[in-house]
């Protein structure tokens, strides 16, 4: 798979996720796909239970991808997870093998003021 084709296959599946369209979403991962979430300790093996944990997460989501970057086999995408109206700083770390996902890993963050001590060298961003 070529990096055109590899970044489509990402976009729809960025826009099943933010569509809670569960099928579409997890059509990019392979049946033997590993999903680790390293801030909670966990991992999902499977691209059924994969779909599945994702399904049976009871808050309203939103997906505002803010860029993609990669090549090859290695995609990363950083956006703005929204659970219930309340935004998480997400990056996804994808690995692809035949062009789909068979590893990916995804860290959290959440929004924090900016420390006083260096108000005078920065601006605020969004």
């Amino acid at each position: 798979m070529d990096d055109r084709t590899v970044k489509a296959a990402l976009q729809r599946h960025w826009e099943a996720s933010d569509a809670s369209d569960f099928e579409a979403e997890h059509d990019i991962y392979h049946e033997d796909a590993v999903l680790d979430y390293p801030q909670s300790g966990e991992r999902i093996r499977g691209r059924r239970n994969i779909q599945e944990s994702r399904t049976v997460q009871p808050n309203k989501k939103r997906f505002t991808v803010r860029r993609m970057l990669g090549s090859g086999d290695l995609w990363v995408t950083e956006f703005v997870l929204t659970y219930d109206g309340i935004p998480s700083y997400t990056v996804s770390i994808m690995e692809f093998r035949d062009g789909l996902v068979v590893h990916e890993t995804q860290y959290f963050a959440d929004r924090f003021e900016p420390a006083p001590s260096r108000a005078h060298l920065v601006e605020r961003a969004m």
